[in-house]
């Protein structure tokens, strides 16, 4: 994520904010990045939206976050860790655990972002294709 502008007030301190706050943050992350990569992609919006769709849902987001666990630090599992058992909202669709996954891959996102580190950011999402499915 080289050349990435980073929107991060200098007087937060992503350490202190709640697994939800992080998790916030990097639905907004991990849903632009998606749409980043399939903005190249030659298709109709509406099939471009549908790609997002299937990415963007708890199952598959629950999918890779499972598949990034055996990388993870231990610091990342332990945002990981807390997002998935953050007491917050549920989904009215779909499985709660894989929901609390979910929560907890957007908080591994927001973590990463919010602490700049971009490097590894890009790398884990760098294991997503979005177009792979097509």
């Amino acid at each position: 994520m080289e050349g990435v502008i980073l929107f991060v007030d200098p007087e937060l301190n992503p350490r202190e904010l709640s697994p939800l706050v992080l998790a916030y943050v990097g639905d907004a992350v991990y849903e632009l990045y998606i749409r980043t990569k399939l903005a190249a992609y030659p298709a109709k919006m509406h099939k471009l939206h549908r790609m997002a769709v299937q990415y963007v849902q708890a199952s598959r987001q629950a999918e890779i976050v499972h598949a990034w666990e055996p990388e993870l630090t231990e610091d990342e599992r332990n945002i990981v860790r807390r997002g998935r058992n953050a007491k917050g909202g549920m989904s009215y669709r779909g499985d709660a655990v894989e929901y609390r996954y979910s929560t907890g891959l957007e908080a591994l996102i927001g973590y990463l972002y919010l602490t700049g580190q971009t490097g590894r950011l890009a790398e884990l999402l760098g294991t997503i294709d979005p177009t792979q499915d097509s």
